[in-house]
């Protein structure tokens, strides 16, 4: 039996109420009982970022705002644990989605199928979903892999301190960790624009990989796939939760775009109709232009409105400007040896031409050299999406 500081009742009360709600039914058994076993405020640092409702954060100290801290601790909200470089590098992820994560994984007896006996966690960050997951599983069943030293160390120090002790490694998660394989379960706490090859052949046949998806366009959805004898993958895409991406050794940034103008004309399609927060719309937007991300400008600098739209691998660039009159013209400029306005308009017919298809109608499969596949059911069939290297997506001829 684990021994660790109890959670705060009334917290996890409430935190049990907040996750039974967002997921529209109770946790089974195995989970209620792992959420009240581990005490998530363990799994935090002293200083927490919040959002602070105007698209930054503010800070949260335990030592000046001890109250207000314990309360953000047992919220069904994602916690900033870590900035880098100014920018969000770390988090702790809201606890109905990681339980969602596991659901779908199949993992504890609700499952109506044998337990897992070896899980992979990819992404240690805090140490909370590894410990949920000892709280299920045993810590025999559970290894986790951490590319942050610091982090690594800090997730394994919260573990042992809420009396857990799972295999805990420091490396390259998208190399998965062979010294432990196979896995009948890997589970992913960060997301990623392709499954690594080495996810899959770490995967037992019959075994389950769920991890997070993203986009430069979308970062949204959870992809869970199951291994095939032959080396190969295939699943689904759900539409739920919103990760960090994975970050690999050396990562390096890709500077402004700077093509200079080479393309002016007018679109009678609505910016705020490809990047206006209709997920299933930018879902397909993220696979059928990859590469393409966006951003929109307030300033008046150049316009009342403007969608901003960058290769990140590259130097092209793309403008849409709304006048603050005219809603069914806008002005728009293009630079650049990709015209990415051109390819976002194609991309947004092609998903009206399939009948607005939603995020839980894309299925992908991996093969043996790697290649991704999406396929997108409607009610007329299948239209075909090929992920090359290198490249988020790609819609096939």
């Amino acid at each position: 039996m684990k021994t660790s500081p109890a959670a705060p009742a009334a917290h996890v009360d409430q935190l049990l109420a907040d996750v039974t709600k967002l997921l529209g039914r109770q946790l089974p058994p195995e989970y209620e009982r792992a959420l009240r076993t581990v005490p998530r405020h363990l799994f935090l640092p002293d200083r927490l970022w919040l959002r602070d409702g105007e698209g930054g954060y503010r800070p949260c100290d335990r030592s000046t705002n001890p109250d207000g801290w314990l309360t953000a601790a047992y919220a069904d909200t994602p916690l900033v644990t870590q900035f880098t470089d100014g920018l969000p590098s770390s988090s702790a992820s809201m606890p109905s989605m990681v339980l969602r994560t596991l659901l779908l994984a199949g993992i504890g007896d609700h499952a109506g199928e044998a337990r897992p006996r070896r899980v992979l966690e990819l992404g240690t960050g805090t140490g909370f979903n590894a410990a949920l997951l000892c709280a299920v599983l045993g810590d025999e069943a559970v290894s986790t892999v951490e590319l942050d030293p610091l982090l690594a160390a800090r997730g394994e120090r919260n573990l042992k301190d809420a009396g857990f002790a799972p295999a805990v490694s420091c490396g390259d998660a998208a190399a998965g960790w062979p010294l432990g394989a196979p896995y009948e379960r890997v589970v992913a706490t960060f997301s990623v624009d392709r499954v690594p090859q080495a996810w899959v052949e770490q995967t037992v046949a019959g075994g389950r990989i769920v991890t997070p998806w993203t986009s430069a366009w979308c970062r949204y959805g959870t992809l869970a796939l199951t291994a095939d004898r032959d080396g190969t993958a295939r699943g689904r895409f759900h539409a739920f939760a919103s990760f960090m991406p994975m970050r690999r050794p050396c990562q390096g940034t890709v500077g402004p775009a700077t093509a200079p103008v080479q393309h002016r004309g007018v679109t009678s399609l609505s910016p705020w109709l490809v990047a206006g927060g209709d997920l299933d719309a930018e879902f397909h937007l993220g696979l059928a232009v990859p590469g393409a991300s966006f951003a929109w400008d307030a300033s008046g600098e150049h316009a009342p409105t403007r969608l901003h739209i960058a290769d990140d691998e590259g130097p092209s660039w793309a403008a849409v400007d709304y006048d603050g009159r005219s809603a069914d013209r806008f002005a728009v400029i293009q630079a650049g040896p990709r015209l990415l306005w051109d390819e976002i308009t194609a991309g947004y017919t092609h998903w009206e031409t399939l009948g607005r298809p939603r995020i839980g109608q894309y299925r992908l499969s991996v093969n043996t050299a790697g290649d991704h596949a999406v396929q997108v059911e409607t009610g007329r069939g299948r239209s075909g999406i090929t992920i090359p290297e290198g490249r988020a997506s790609r819609l096939s001829p």
